[in-house]
């Protein structure tokens, strides 16, 4: 029986020193995660009782949460630490402050938005991604675009620019550049680089199905994703 037992052990062994081996001789075993140390606020834009753009039964609040989720895991995957405003239909409100009572519509997103930005801020994030779904009255406008708040943090502009490139070049869906507005709160307020990436339009036909499809979502958050990589690895969080 010991002599069964002797040999079970050294094949145990055995074995174990060949995975390690195998694993050793890839470089990346014995690196950290790409994202390791990095925190991410992901906002999904609208949610509950703001519903954001629409065609038909087609909601911005359901197309970005689907997103924001999938991009929850894929960086989480690569070492972050997520934070995420909402996870639910709901807003924000809905989700962290369910008791909240409020007078009005205006009132309840005004607390909604401010609620955002305390997540926001108080969580001490490095980045902040904020996913949005575009729309306006013609349909011929398509196209992903990443935008970054003129007067908000200096990396804002960087964060976009990278985000915009790996869209560009991972989807191929517009040749459009990563632009300044001055419009959005979250924005400006944020403490750490922000973006908000209009993912596609809502009035394009061809790209409403687009935004509803897993793979294109999968394809988005891949190329979100990449531009963090891209984003922290060139300033060296």
């Amino acid at each position: 029986m010991k002599k069964w037992i002797i040999i079970f052990v050294l094949f145990l062994v055995s074995l174990l020193a060949v995975i390690y081996g195998t694993k050793a001789s890839d470089t990346g075993f014995f690196l950290p995660d790409p994202l390791s140390g990095v925190k991410i606020v992901i906002d999904p834009g609208h949610g509950g009782i703001d519903g954001g753009a629409s065609h038909g039964e087609v909601v911005e609040r359901d197309i970005t949460l689907a997103m924001s989720l999938k991009l929850e895991k894929k960086l989480k995957a690569q070492g972050a630490t997520v934070v995420m405003t909402r996870t639910k239909e709901g807003d924000a409100v809905a989700e962290h402050n369910p008791d909240g009572d409020f007078p009005t519509t205006r009132a309840r997103k005004r607390a909604d938005l401010l609620l955002r930005e305390e997540i926001m801020n108080n969580s001490e994030a490095d980045i902040v991604l904020s996913l949005h779904v575009n729309a306006v009255p013609e349909e011929r406008w398509r196209g992903a675009q990443v935008f970054y708040h003129a007067d908000g943090h200096e990396g804002g502009e960087l964060l976009a620019k990278s985000i915009q490139g790996s869209i560009r070049e991972n989807i191929g869906n517009t040749e459009r550049e990563a632009l300044a507005i001055k419009q959005v709160y979250i924005l400006k307020k944020a403490k750490a680089p922000a973006v908000l990436v209009e993912t596609g339009f809502l009035s394009n036909n061809e790209e409403r199905e687009l935004l509803q499809s897993d793979k294109y979502q999968n394809q988005m958050v891949d190329a979100i994703s990449d531009g963090v990589l891209r984003f922290v690895e060139d300033n060296i969080y």
